[in-house]
């Protein structure tokens, strides 16, 4: 049974960094994207970055402050959050995709930047 856990979430002061990780357990298969989403208290879940078949994508809101990277043989994601601000405070989850393997996703890591 394929499994996502991320580690890697606390509390940091404005304008700190933190990396947040998500390894992807069961499957020796890679899957196609994988990618973290954050969910603030009282808002809908978002897309923060996504990285399929060597590209990536991320939200406007963390545009050159956030960076995704993967490692393939271990099906391992990695966000670095850099320049975090309090509107980054989120429940951040990680998310494994595959048109074979099917969508997973991880219980989140809390990540939060007091005002």
């Amino acid at each position: 049974q394929v499994q996502l856990v991320e580690s890697g979430g606390g509390l940091v002061q404005a304008g700190e960094s933190l990396r947040v990780f998500c390894e992807a357990s069961g499957t020796m298969m890679r899957f196609n994207t994988m990618g973290w989403y954050r969910q603030a208290p009282g808002k809908q879940r978002e897309m923060v970055a996504l990285r399929n078949s060597g590209i990536a994508y991320y939200a406007d809101s963390v545009k050159g402050r956030f960076t995704i990277s993967r490692d393939n043989a271990k099906n391992m994601v990695t966000l670095q959050m850099n320049s975090l601000k309090p509107e980054d405070t989120a429940v951040y989850y990680c998310n494994a995709n595959d048109p074979s393997l099917g969508d997973y996703w991880g219980r989140g890591t809390q990540v939060t930047v007091p005002s």
